[in-house]
């Protein structure tokens, strides 16, 4: 699954905020969240269970399955107040800062857009992608 190509440029995150505020939907949106997953140098096991194995993170190489990513996106939509999502994944071989994934989430009220963000970015990292540590 993991493709060799090139890393790909980073969206504008202004542009992504000018497109959904443009949309007549927008009127209903009175928030939005940006998520913005970067390859940090502290390899997974020791932020998420503490095991420290003396080593650091060089790169990454990254995939994803386009098709269940869509399938997210249509299902963060169907959740209560959200209005607008949009994603961008990163592919191939990436290094320690850069980008993995952009993720804008536009709803009418604070809880529905931060409940939409965490289960998307949730849903993208436990069932979309794969992401293997270059160490």
């Amino acid at each position: 699954m993991i493709n060799e190509r090139m890393k790909k440029t980073a969206p504008s995150v202004d542009e992504w905020l000018k497109e959904a505020k443009a949309d007549p939907k927008a009127l209903q949106d009175g928030m939005f969240l940006v998520h913005n997953g970067v390859v940090r140098q502290t390899p997974k096991a020791k932020v998420r269970q503490g095991i420290d194995d003396g080593s650091t993170v060089k790169g990454m190489e990254f995939a994803y399955d386009a098709a269940k990513v869509d399938a997210a996106i249509a299902e963060t939509y169907k959740m209560d107040g959200i209005f607008h999502v949009r994603v961008w994944l990163n592919e191939g071989r990436l290094d320690v800062g850069d980008d993995i994934m952009y993720v804008l989430i536009g709803g009418d009220i604070r809880p529905h857009v931060i409940d939409a963000l965490q289960f998307l970015v949730g849903k993208i990292k436990t069932e979309c992608v794969v992401e293997i540590e270059q160490k």
